[in-house]
């Protein structure tokens, strides 16, 4: 009888250890996409744009001049980011190299441009017609394509989001963005106006009305608009 519960026992032993969950198991996949902002997004990629100079003994020619005026109107259009100017060594005649790249900084500061963003480096060019390489990062935005799967909306039996629900929205803003970068991160933000605080500050400190003056030109009513 002894031996018969100790064959049991270890029946029931064996039995628990096949039953028993690998610590190593595989966890659950994630949860696929609720919302449209989770199922479509839109990838920012850097896009460098390069201006090449030539080097001039005399520096910088009337046709550099416009094409620096035409690339610093790209650059006003983006986050301002910094611009770096390449000199190249071991190529052109030094001298000239100089006069370039310095008549090339010149004018991007005379444009508008901070001294403080405009960067100069070398590279080892090895030819004697290498450019001096003026250019700054930019980025592209790039939205989902849509209209590659359609269903039936009628026939959603999951009580989920249309697949395609989002995208166009998506898409649009890629395209219409006018600087990619603010995608990647805010801008940064002018100095507060101390002056107008204070004066803020001290109307609220006198319990006196803090807001701007109303205007007469914003006084009409209903009745008296389009006579």
């Amino acid at each position: 009888m002894r031996a018969s519960l100790w064959l049991a026992g270890l029946g029931l032993l064996a039995l628990g250890a096949c039953a028993t969950t690998s610590p190593d198991k595989k966890a659950a996949a994630d949860p696929p996409p609720i919302t449209p902002s989770e199922r479509y997004a839109i990838q920012v990629d850097p896009s460098p744009m390069e201006l090449k100079l030539g080097v001039h003994e005399a520096g910088l020619s009337q046709t550099q001049a416009d094409a620096l005026h035409d690339f610093v109107s790209r650059w006003m259009q983006t986050n301002h980011a910094p611009i770096t100017i390449k000199a190249p060594e071991h190529g052109p005649a030094q001298a000239a190299v100089y006069r370039t790249v310095a008549g090339a900084r010149d004018f991007l500061v005379a444009q508008g441009v901070d001294p403080a963003s405009v960067r100069i480096v070398s590279y080892d060019a090895g030819e004697a017609d290498a450019p001096v390489v003026v250019g700054f990062i930019r980025y592209h935005a790039r939205g989902p394509q849509c209209g590659r799967a359609w269903s039936d909306i009628s026939k959603d039996y999951d009580n989920t989001g249309y697949v395609e629900f989002g995208c166009a929205v998506t898409a649009n803003i890629a395209a219409q963005i006018a600087e990619p970068a603010d995608l990647l991160h805010p801008r940064d933000f002018d100095p507060p106006d101390a002056q107008r605080r204070e004066v803020v500050l001290d109307k609220y400190r006198q319990g006196a009305n803090t807001s701007t003056s109303k205007d007469s030109q914003a006084n009409g009513a209903i009745s008296s608009t389009g006579q």
